[in-house]
């Protein structure tokens, strides 16, 4: 399990808004997709720009906690489940899952529970989840704290080799 401490990997919202459209580029060889479904909170923005690029317009939240300090994961704990709009889609139906990161896979084999024949993406993948992924943009190591630019604001940011100057 990664923190605060371990590898940073701060993520802008213009770098942010260009991996999920490659994952909408990535995904529209896949589609159409029927639904999408995101996982709340972090596959929020991503879903707004997957679902806008590939025209997809019944959008739909599971909403899981598990991140309860923003440092470590806790248990699991499901909010809100899929609706029954969704589920009651039929056997044929396309659903695709968003999140912004698979970290252990905790989360992604839950809602896999819940929609067993969905196609699930996330932006950033860790070893321990990625197999849980159907489609992704870029893998980090599991040791790797992604900051999110809802995450973040303005400010001096440490050198890697610090007591270096630039």
């Amino acid at each position: 399990m990664s923190g605060p401490g371990d590898k940073a990997f701060p993520v802008s919202w213009d770098q942010f808004h260009r991996d999920c459209r490659a994952l909408a580029w990535r995904l529209s060889a896949a589609g159409p997709f029927d639904a999408l479904v995101a996982i709340t909170r972090g596959g929020l923005v991503p879903a707004a720009i997957v679902a806008r690029e590939l025209g997809i317009r019944t959008i739909e939240t599971v909403c899981i906690a598990s991140y309860h300090d923003y440092a470590h994961q806790g248990g699991l704990q499901v909010l809100k489940g899929v609706s029954e709009a969704v589920l009651s889609l039929g056997a044929d139906a396309k659903v695709l899952v968003i999140d912004d990161l698979v970290d252990t896979g905790k989360t992604a084999r839950e809602v896999r529970d819940m929609l067993p024949r969905a196609h699930f993406a996330t932006i950033y993948a860790k070893p321990l989840g990625r197999p849980l992924v159907d489609t992704f943009i870029t893998e980090v190591s599991q040791d790797t704290w992604i900051y999110f630019p809802w995450d973040m604001g303005l400010s001096f940011q440490e050198p890697l080799a610090k007591g270096q100057r630039g």
